[in-house]
């Protein structure tokens, strides 16, 4: 894991942070048979990046390294991930760019995601990623063990979906515990984990 300096993202940051989730995403075994036209994929996806951090950034919760290796979207406690206008603006963009049967796909996952969420106040990973240029030197894990001590300082407990199961034992490795599963219509199946609430200087192993 490499030791980092993250900063909370503005609006100047988002073609940067559209850019690290696309090609983050592109293959994963979820997002990517979520889009499944190979050819429009980028084009589609990054529309749903840009709109889905473009909506959540006014909560000062979405970071950046530095050196824009990468990049978390957090949704903290209390606050809305997407208000119904969101939702309702998202869906048209979702059918107008990727089509009906896409859009009902991806709104559907995001349907799931929200019915699993812990009723438990938490600080909520929605999405994090590592620009291709750097993946494999830790900027990720490092950028996540960075908010992670944030989040400790608030007395509060973290919440993500592994949509894929070799990241699985890189949140153990930070204290997030399997929570549950969830299986999206493809038969993927995610897990869902949890951080519980940790004392400011408590060890994270």
């Amino acid at each position: 894991m490499t030791a980092c300096t993250a900063r909370v993202a503005g609006p100047a940051d988002v073609d940067r942070i559209v850019e690290i989730l696309t090609g983050a995403f592109f293959h994963d075994p979820l997002w990517g048979p979520a889009f499944p036209d190979l050819e429009r994929r980028a084009e589609q996806a990054g529309a749903l990046w840009r709109f889905y951090v473009t909506s959540v950034l006014s909560w000062r919760w979405t970071f950046l390294t530095t050196g824009g290796e990468a990049a978390t979207v957090w949704v903290p406690p209390g606050a809305v991930e997407l208000t119904s206008e969101d939702e309702s603006s998202l869906e048209r963009l979702l059918v107008a760019g990727a089509g009906r049967a896409t859009a009902d796909g991806v709104l559907e996952l995001m349907s799931q995601f929200e019915a699993a969420r812990p009723d438990e106040p938490h600080f909520y990973l929605s999405v994090i990623g590592t620009h291709d240029a750097h993946r494999g030197h830790g900027h990720g894990m490092g950028l996540l063990a960075e908010n992670l001590a944030l989040v400790d300082a608030a007395g509060v407990a973290a919440y993500l979906e592994s949509s894929n199961p070799a990241n699985d034992v890189r949140y153990e490795r930070l204290g997030f515990v399997p929570h549950g599963k969830i299986t999206a219509a493809t038969g993927h199946v995610m897990t869902t984990m949890w951080r519980p609430p940790r004392s400011v200087g408590r060890s994270a192993s």
